[in-house]
């Protein structure tokens, strides 16, 4: 059974999450094992021995979610041709890395409650 959060942001059928009980002859670790490659040959953080490691938590969830943002808003990826985000419909243009990080501040802002300043 196929669900989507919102008819609007549905992305195409491949897109959709799957729940209930996957056929086993389908299951695969290829779509993780990739990610989980993707993000050690791009964060130098997850390379093995390394002294660039986070000292706080705090830093490598902000690492890990600055990474995974410009992954799948900013970057085109060539298979696609768009960006993960436009495939699956969420977004509609590529964001620039400005985009990303006036959204990040925008959503902290929100998050915290923080009205923002009259000039």
């Amino acid at each position: 059974m196929a669900t989507t959060a919102s008819t609007e942001m549905s992305g195409p059928p491949q897109a959709q999450s799957r729940r209930g009980s996957p056929d086993p002859r389908h299951i695969s670790t290829t779509f993780i094992e990739r990610s989980n490659l993707t993000m050690r040959m791009q964060m130098r953080r997850f390379t093995r021995l390394t002294n660039a490691f986070s000292k706080k938590l705090e830093n490598l969830k902000a690492a890990l979610a600055l990474h995974f943002a410009h992954y799948n808003f900013c970057r085109v990826h060539s298979s696609l041709r768009v960006t993960p985000a436009m495939a699956a419909g969420i977004s509609k243009t590529v964001w620039t890395v400005s985009d990303l990080v006036n959204f990040s501040d925008a959503h902290r802002r929100w998050r915290l409650n923080i009205k923002p300043k009259s000039s």
